[in-house]
């Protein structure tokens, strides 16, 4: 009877034994990998349910990524995202294998012709938490040729991704589109006009206690300006 009794158990514990560490894998990783000889750091946001894996990446100057057909079995992790390069959409897939503090990935594109690794390890509690929540209104103004310019930032997150509205634009409300929060730093592009003509603008910003400290201009740096936007 004993003998049944443990094998009773341990046929129990290896069935729920993926789903339990499936649950740990729930949380910010960060991570570094090497593209052409520069460390290139990388933020994954990951959310575990079951057996499906689902969150985002983020990459410096990239907009967030969402993690398509996410599974965890056990300690592999599998998953695959798209990314743009130099204006070529490609499907990079990724294979891990998880640890109680860290995992380890091999991830390249789809066809095999790039591929490398880095080692993500789980985030402290708090470290990926800015000072403040950015989701709500903000304003602020900044100098354009002398004159006070306002602005409104509309700001929400989700899982690394920042989506909203600017107003004040000459064009109007602009949609904020590649946004992506990564901790106390958040970046983002928006399309306005000049003078008749489009125009791309780059914003970087960090949030503190009470603010946000924006330097933004045109992407290709022929203009810029700063301003400090206050929550309503």
């Amino acid at each position: 009877m004993n003998f049944f009794l443990r094998l009773a158990g341990l046929a129990a514990f290896l069935f729920f034994a993926p789903q339990i560490f499936a649950a740990d894998l729930s949380g910010t990783w960060k991570g570094v990998f090497d593209f052409q000889g520069t460390g290139v750091p990388m933020t994954m946001h990951l959310t575990v349910s079951g057996a499906a894996l689902t969150g985002t990446i983020i990459r410096p100057e990239a907009p967030a990524a969402d993690i398509h057909e996410g599974k965890v079995d056990g300690d592999a992790v599998t998953f695959w995202i798209n990314v743009d390069y130099e204006g070529t959409a490609y499907k990079l897939v990724f294979k891990g294998k998880a640890a109680a503090d860290q995992i380890e990935f091999i991830f390249g594109t789809e066809d095999g012709s790039w591929g490398t690794s880095a080692t993500m390890k789980r985030a402290t509690e708090g470290a990926a938490k800015p000072a403040v929540d950015a989701n709500g209104t903000w304003k602020g103004a900044f100098d354009f040729q002398g004159t006070s310019v306002p602005l409104i930032f509309h700001l929400k997150t989700a899982n690394g991704a920042l989506t909203g509205t600017v107003e004040g634009m000459s064009s109007g409300a602009a949609e904020i589109k590649d946004g992506v929060l990564d901790g106390e730093n958040l970046r983002f592009t928006l399309m306005t006009e000049y003078e008749g003509s489009p125009v791309k603008l780059v914003y970087k910003g960090k949030l503190a206690a009470t603010e946000i400290k924006f330097i933004f201009g045109t992407e290709d740096g022929s203009w810029g300006a700063e301003l400090i936007a206050g929550k309503v």
